[in-house]
Formats: structure tokens, C-alpha cells, sequence
């Protein structure tokens, strides 16, 4: 027994019915020469995140051209990119590059909560994208009566309402287990499967709702996501005039570059893990990867460099100028 396990084991707190730790130990890379250059990446990508998803953010929310149903989604998205790098990355960084590796108990089911919440977020606002892309070529004309500001939002606050269930049932279901063994977490953050697998009494149920989740968050948002796209082909094929074809392959490519970024790495890690297993170090790696740089990647491929974005940039640039020359006449007359 290691000498984490046994500190482990000395500080728990003892019920009749569960063993709960104190602590836990993130494990993150083990043995691995020079790591920390990977960790001062991905600080940099977090920078890098703030800057690009803060500045879309702040274009959208000054510029009323942009509040629009399809930039409350873009909206949406970055808001949860943005949130969802903030509560992963700052304390990884704080773990591993400072080496503070305890997390308290509750501090550890709370980190849990917001990273799943946040990254189910995004896999859903990735549907209600294509969402908004089907009703947009298939429905032109009905566009502006289908898809609205009201439908929109209370379509993402639905999606808000029953993720923060699936999630908090996700993540409250550990408070049944006892961990009276190892309390050395192998990941880079309190991922629900190398906590739950921690446990020394039955873990069936959160063996059933973790499959459950993975479910809702990946394998359920790409049916709707494929056949608003088989729709969205047939469509495009009967369409004749060639520009308007060339218009919405565009906007659709950028969604099916998002949805690339977001989903495969999460099925070919699962299915590589359930099929031949993987090495500890090259999980982390990939997870790690696709718990953060698709939200770097984001608003550039999809908003950022769309001509809508730009103009309202340009146009919310031309108002400050004029404001600020319109103060320094003002000083000047006074």
C-alpha cells in the first residue's frame, strides 16, 4: 500500500453506512519527463480560450444586429466554452504545475459537477445548431416564424434545466459509496469513472448512470445531429441555383468541423478504452485535449470569421471612434 492510500485511509470520516475520504489525490501524468511544458500549453490555451470566446461574447451582446436566434446559440456556445475552460483549466494548472494534489472531498464532487455540466452543454448546443441549420435550408421561408428568440431561448434553457439534473443524479449518486481503499484518482481532474471505480462497496448503479450520461452527452445528440444533415443533403440536391448551395455548405461545414472536434475524440478514446484498453498516460492526453481545445477552436471556426461577426466589429469600432470624437468636441466647445 502506497503511502497516499494509507494518509488516505488516516483521514476519513466514518458513517454506519459509507467510508468517505477527506481527500482525494489527482494522479494526472505518470512518469513522464518534462510534462510541464504540456501544462504551461495548456495555459496557454486557456489565454487563448478567454480572449477568443470573451471577444465574440462582447461583439454579440453590444452589436443588436447580432440578436439574432442563430447568435443567442453562438452566444450560448461560447458562454459554455468559456465556463467550461474556466472551471477545468485554472485548477489543473493549480494541481500540477504547483503540485498541490489534494482536493477536499466536496471540493472534488463540486469541480465534477461544473466540468460534466458544462462539456454536456456543448454537445447539445451542437444540436440545437443543426437545429437551427435544418430549419434555415430545408424551410427558408419559414424560417423566421419556426425559429424565433423565444423559441430558441427556451429551448437552451430546457437543455440547461435537465443537464444540471442528469449531472447533479450523476455526481450525487457517489455520495452512496464508501472509498475505504485507494483515494489516488488516475485523471487530470475528479473524472465521474476513476472516482466512482475508487469504491469498495457496489458501484452497479453508478456503473448504469455513468453509461446513461455517456449516452445523453455523446451517442443521443448525434442521431438528430445525422438526420438534420440527411435532410439538409436532400435538400441542397433539389436546390438548383449553385451560390445557394455554396452558402449553406458553407455554414454547414464549420457546424460539422465542430461536431468532429467535439465528438470523435470522445468515441475513439470510450471505444479504445472498451475494446483494447489504453495507456493511462495516453487517456489523460487525449481527455485532456478534448476537454479543452475545441473550446479554443470554436468561435474561430464558426463565428469569428463570418462576415456577419466582422461587420459588427467594424461597425461597433465606428461608434467608439465617433464617440470619442464627439467627447473631444465637446471638451474643446466647453
Amino acid at each position: 500500500m502506497t503511502s497516499i492510500e494509507k494518509e488516505g485511509e488516516n483521514t476519513t470520516m466514518f458513517n454506519s453506512t459509507f467510508v468517505r475520504p477527506l481527500h482525494f489525490y489527482l494522479g494526472g501524468f505518470y512518469n513522464i519527463p518534462h510534462v510541464k511544458y504540456y501544462y504551461v500549453f495548456l495555459c496557454f490555451v486557456y489565454i487563448m480560450t478567454v480572449l477568443s470566446n470573451g471577444f465574440l461574447l462582447s461583439v454579440i451582446y453590444l452589436v443588436k444586429t447580432l440578436h439574432t436566434p442563430r447568435y443567442i446559440i453562438v452566444f450560448n456556445l461560447a458562454l459554455t466554452d468559456l465556463c467550461g475552460s474556466t472551471a477545468l483549466i485554472p485548477k489543473l494548472l493549480d494541481t500540477f504545475l504547483f503540485n498541490r494534489r489534494y482536493i477536499a472531498y466536496e471540493a472534488c464532487l463540486s469541480y465534477m459537477f461544473f466540468v460534466l455540466f458544462f462539456g454536456s452543454m456543448q454537445s447539445w448546443t451542437l444540436v440545437i445548431m443543426a437545429y437551427d441549420r435544418f430549419v434555415a435550408i430545408c424551410f427558408p421561408l419559414r424560417y423566421n416564424i419556426i425559429v424565433t428568440r423565444k423559441s430558441i431561448v427556451t429551448i437552451l434553457l430546457c437543455s440547461w434545466t435537465s443537464l444540471v439534473m442528469v449531472i447533479g443524479a450523476l455526481v450525487g449518486l457517489l455520495e452512496r459509496l464508501s472509498f475505504c481503499a485507494s483515494v489516488v484518482i488516475q485523471s487530470f481532474f475528479c473524472d465521474y469513472g476513476p472516482t466512482y471505480r475508487l469504491a469498495c462497496n457496489n458501484t452497479y448503479i453508478n456503473y448504469i448512470m455513468a453509461n446513461f450520461t455517456f449516452a445523453i452527452v455523446i451517442w443521443i445528440p448525434l442521431v438528430p445531429i445525422g438526420a438534420t444533415y440527411i435532410c439538409i443533403s436532400i435538400a441542397l440536391s433539389r436546390t438548383a441555383s449553385r451560390e445557394k448551395r455554396l452558402k449553406a455548405m458553407g455554414t454547414c461545414t464549420s457546424h460539422l468541423i465542430l461536431v468532429a472536434l467535439f465528438f470523435i475524440p470522445y468515441l475513439g478514446t470510450n471505444l479504445t478504452v472498451k475494446t483494447n484498453g489504453i495507456d493511462p498516460n495516453m487517456r489523460i492526453l487525449n481527455s485532456s485535449l478534448s476537454h479543452t481545445v475545441p473550446s479554443l477552436l470554436n468561435p474561430i471556426i464558426y463565428a469569428l470569421k463570418t462576415k456577419e461577426v466582422i461587420n459588427a466589429f467594424k461597425r461597433l469600432c465606428k461608434r467608439k471612434k465617433i464617440n470619442k470624437l464627439v467627447s473631444q468636441l465637446q471638451t474643446r466647445t466647453s
